[in-house]
């Protein structure tokens, strides 16, 4: 463990630096233009932000090194985070506190070092903006306005990400955590956002004796889509106990409408009532997204196209379809169908194999879109 880890201080420090979820996490536009210009401006070949982890340094954005980390015992960016201010090291060779350390008798023999510490929303300092040099140089006051206002811009990024993080477990906690026990039937989701908050969602629930399934895409990224996806679903869940399916979609369109008017967004929806007794499913659609059933034959069949999306204008009334899952047949329900290849779900034996299946030849590897889905599938018997 490096120096103060037992501390409170340091608990809550480290607490504050994973709370943003930045460790360990890939290269980012965002963070890389603050280095660029913190190298140009200073002209300095290394400059870094740098998160300082219990026993290491890792580097969320870096220009001059093609290390994304170091242990963190004796390095400049763990004195500099103890400090509440810009700290300075004009020569490394000549600091009794870092004149034989590896980095500064070794490879990459940095002599120069200035850094400023990164502050997260609670007061945390959790990384520095830092430049270096192998050679030793003075560090004027022009030179700490610099690196304060880019620390500033930094501090403005990870203030936006630890309220991205916040939103986002509000809205996993959102999400059911399991599906309800029903005989003879199998049921999953899946939902997955490329920053951990977006306007996607899925729900089920039981009401008296029936199962509801829900699945709506909000068009837009972020935090507003987010919102008014938590709306769609409440105003959902509160009439799905007093109106059909079709009437719950039509009506919920006509309460958050003057909020889609507003952002002008619009909302896809998958609503549907299964009686798990004869295997009926009341059901109505609106706007993009992929619906389809894989038969116990392994044939695809696609149920009745939708309407309009809910938006801010009046759409009308809206229709319910009926459909009949027999034993073997999987629904799939997808918030859009980019990159899903359908013929992927033949031959599962679970909801939670299809789901896998598909998203097996969807997704890439970094997301750039969300992709929320659920399947409902009978048992063979």
């Amino acid at each position: 463990m490096s120096e103060g880890t037992t501390t409170t201080a340091e608990v809550d420090r480290l607490a504050a630096l994973h709370r943003l979820g930045l460790l360990d996490t890939p290269p980012e536009d965002r963070f890389d233009r603050v280095t660029r210009l913190a190298q140009r401006m200073l002209q300095v070949p290394l400059a870094f932000v740098s998160l300082v982890d219990t026993d290491r340094l890792f580097f969320k954005s870096r220009q001059g090194s093609p290390d994304p980390e170091m242990p963190r015992d004796g390095t400049f960016c763990s004195a500099a985070v103890s400090q509440p201010s810009i700290f300075v090291v004009p020569d490394a060779a000549g600091d009794d506190r870092f004149r034989d350390a590896p980095f500064v008798v070794g490879d990459p023999h940095i002599r120069f070092y200035a850094g400023r510490p990164l502050v997260a929303s609670g007061g945390e300092r959790v990384g520095t903006l830092c430049v270096m040099d192998h050679q030793p140089r003075e560090f004027t006051a022009q030179d700490e306005a610099v690196l304060t206002d880019l620390a500033d811009w930094v501090e403005k990024e990870l203030a936006g990400e630890a309220e991205w993080a916040q939103a986002a477990a509000v809205q996993r906690g959102l999400i059911p955590a399991a599906p309800p026990a029903i005989p003879g039937w199998d049921l999953a989701g899946e939902r997955l956002t490329a920053r951990g908050v977006g306007g996607h969602f899925y729900d089920w629930r039981q009401v008296d004796g029936q199962l509801v399934l829900t699945l709506a895409e909000v068009t837009g990224p972020g935090l507003g889509a987010a919102i008014i996806a938590a709306t769609v679903r409440s105003v959902l869940r509160g009439l799905g106990r007093h109106e059909d399916v079709a009437a719950a979609v039509e009506l919920t369109g006509r309460l958050v409408g003057p909020d889609l008017t507003s952002t002008g967004t619009t909302v896809s929806v998958f609503h549907g009532q299964l009686d798990p007794e004869s295997g009926v499913l009341r059901y109505t659609r609106a706007g993009d997204g992929l619906a389809l059933i894989r038969t116990a034959g392994g044939d695809l069949v696609w149920p009745a196209a939708p309407g309009p999306p809910l938006s801010g204008r009046d759409a009308g009334p809206r229709t319910a379809a009926e459909l009949v899952l027999l034993p073997g047949d999987t629904l799939v329900v997808a918030s859009h169908g980019r990159g899903l290849v359908p013929e992927r779900s033949t031959g599962a034996g679970t909801a939670r194999e299809a789901l896998d299946r598909l998203l097996s030849a969807g997704p890439p590897t970094v997301l750039t879109e969300d992709v929320t889905m659920l399947a409902l599938r009978r048992g063979d018997r």
